[in-house]
């Protein structure tokens, strides 16, 4: 029997989005990881909000013929996807004015 959890740790769901330290690399191990926990859930949440929104859209545009429910799943989508991207460019964004200011 083969278990997908069995290989692999924390690191291996939340490494795609974990910044490269550059200047933080002198933060604990602990901080580390809780940073990308907590940034791994704010993308969750993210696009939570976007598929509430393709869903509000979809079914304020057809099925009940309300304008304002398709334009409020419009909104939702654009803030749950610009929301993905800024918090998953933070990294490279504290580098760069890190970098700028040394």
């Amino acid at each position: 029997m083969l278990f997908a959890a069995d290989e692999g740790d924390i690191n291996t769901i939340i490494g795609g989005i974990a910044p490269d330290w550059g200047p933080f690399g002198n933060l604990g191990n602990e901080a580390k990881v809780m940073i990308e926990v907590v940034m791994a859930v704010a993308i969750l949440i993210c696009l939570g909000i976007a598929i509430w929104g393709a869903a509000k859209q979809r079914i304020g545009a057809t099925a009940l013929r309300d304008t304002f429910s398709a334009e409020q799943g419009k909104g939702l989508i654009i803030a749950g996807l610009t929301g993905v991207f800024i918090i998953g460019s933070l990294g490279t964004l504290f580098t760069i004015v890190y970098g700028m200011a040394v």
